[in-house]
């Protein structure tokens, strides 16, 4: 199991255990997939890697997980260490 640090709609946002750095999230929805770059501690977030998220819904990602770039940064370094 993956561990889910944020949802929000129906996306799911994870952190892969035994990933590389740097830190970065994986947006996961029920056919599209996107990673994004957390640049920690204080983001902003860039998009990595988008597997058919359309540009709008991708600047929407972008925004929510900026909101909760500490979260994520936290749950990065939990996970991995520091980042």
């Amino acid at each position: 199991m993956l561990p889910t640090v944020l949802r929000f709609e129906n996306l799911r946002i994870v952190i892969y255990p035994n990933d590389h750095r740097p830190a970065h999230v994986h947006v996961i929805g029920p056919e599209h997939e996107a990673v994004f770059n957390l640049n920690c501690p204080a983001g902003p977030v860039r998009l990595r890697e988008n597997y058919g998220f359309p540009l709008r819904e991708l600047r929407r990602i972008e925004q929510v997980l900026n909101l909760h770039i500490s979260k994520l940064c936290s749950a990065w370094e939990q996970i991995h260490g520091l980042t």
